[in-house]
Order: structure tokens, then sequence, then C-alpha cells
């Protein structure tokens, strides 16, 4: 588990400790180590299929493991621990501890009936109990830092792709979470949006967010990570600085799936 230089001094955010995942007999995840400390931005890539979202879904318990165990924030996500056995929490208490966890999907997944503003305000005042007048200032205040406060009260349909992930990106933001998790943020738009995404993101990253991207954008892992993973077959096979990755990858398997990707 290799660490950004500097960062053995700050809080370990993520921790996943022999983490495995199947669906049957299909081992999805196998024995996974990793740790993201706070302040990191860690990209995630390999080629489909092995096993990046699915790790992603399983630290907010969106997916259970099966072996291993899973810490965001020093706590158990999904379960908790009595002796040395664990059990799963309720899904009323699993919810509360994910909201210190923001995340956003491949597709926006934003509420159709409701307004952009509508859509940041609702969790903060459903989950967090915070009054309304609160709430909508601060889910401006983020509409404005998305670049998108002209359109509060624009509907998802009245939005382009673009401007409904970032609108997601707002609205995880809303629930001030300590982490953010993105899954292929920019797969679902096309080409011409997908810069307006990233910007935001790379905002975010400068402003000390605990980022954790699954990306098949290389120029992105590139300039604003602190770390890439490589996984591949449900394994993480390197991880290092993204100029060792992308420059001297020390796997022929990351070597191969980096040349066909920037060919």
């Amino acid at each position: 588990m290799n660490a950004t230089p500097g960062t053995a001094s700050r809080k370990v955010m993520v921790e996943a400790r022999d983490v495995s995942k199947n669906y049957g007999a299909f081992e999805v995840l196998s024995s996974i180590n990793l740790r993201v400390h706070q302040g990191e931005v860690v990209c995630i890539i390999g080629p489909s299929g092995s096993g990046k979202s699915t790790l992603l879904r399983c630290m907010n318990h969106l997916e259970r493991v099966n072996a291993g165990r899973l810490f965001v924030d020093g706590e158990l996500v999904g379960y908790r621990q009595e002796g040395h056995r664990i059990y799963e929490l309720k899904p009323g208490e699993v919810c509360l501890r994910r909201r210190d966890i923001g995340m956003v999907f491949q597709h926006f997944d934003l509420f159709p009936h409701m307004t952009a503003l509508e859509n940041l305000c609702l969790a903060p005042q459903v989950v967090l109990k915070r009054p309304k007048a609160s709430v909508a200032k601060d889910a401006m205040a983020l509409l404005q830092r998305v670049g998108l406060a002209d359109k509060a009260h624009h509907y998802p349909s009245q939005l382009s792709g673009g401007q409904q992930q970032r609108v997601a990106i707002a609205r995880a933001l809303s629930m001030q979470p300590k982490i953010m998790l993105f899954d292929e943020p920019t797969s679902a738009l096309d080409p011409e949006l997908v810069g307006e995404v990233l910007k935001v993101m790379q905002d975010l990253a400068k402003s000390g967010m605990t980022m954790v991207v699954v990306t098949h954008e290389m120029g992105f892992a590139r300039e604003v990570a602190d770390r890439v993973v490589v996984m591949d077959g449900g394994r993480v096979i390197e991880d290092g600085p993204p100029e060792q990755i992308f420059s001297n990858p020390r796997t022929d398997r990351t070597r191969s799936f980096l040349d066909r990707l920037l060919a």
C-alpha cells in the first residue's frame, strides 16, 4: 500500500484490508489492500471488468464485502464489530454513516421532478435536519462553485449532460462529506462536455478534498492524481505516483493496458 510522500502524518481516510467480493463463484475483488490519506487524490484505472467500480461501491456499502474490512475515517463501512464478530448495520444506520461519503455516479441520477436547487437541498434537510433557509443559501453557493448559479431553478431535462453532472457533484458536496467517490463521472457525457466536469473535479482536488476516482481519463489521472492505482482481475497490480505509472510501469499488464489506451 503506497502513500503519497508527505502523507504519512495525515489521517487515513479510507483503508481496505484484504477485501474480497464474490458474485456466486465469480471473484470480483481478491484481497484488496489500499489506503487513502486525508487530502489525497487517488485515481483507479484498469480494463473494464477489473473490479474498479465494485471496489468504489464497497467503500460506501452499496455492495457488501464477502471478506476483509473496509474503513472510512476509522469506522467500519456498513458494519459494527463486537469482540471478534461483526454485524451488519441496519439500513438507517448505514445511511447515517454514508452521509460522510459523497458519491458521483456515471449517470447523474438527479430527481427529475426537482430543480437543481431542490436536488441540492433535499438531503441536508431530511438527513441532517438543517433549516431550509440555511440549506438553500449553502446550495446556491455550491451551484456558484460549479458554475451553475444561473441554472438553480432549471429542471434536469433543461440541462446538458455536463451541467447535470456538475449538479450531481454539488449535490454530493451539499452533505459536507469527508471524502468524495467518483465512478467514471464523464463516461456518459458527449466528448465536448467532459472538460467542464473535469475542471470542477480539478478545482475540488485543489481545495484539499479527499477523492477516489475511477476513470478512463488518463490526462486527468496524470495531472491531478497524487497516486494512481491499477487494477486487473480484481486485484491491485500497481500503485504509485502518476509519473511512475505512466512513464515507467512496473508490470507488463499495466504497460499493455496503457499502450492500448494511449495509442
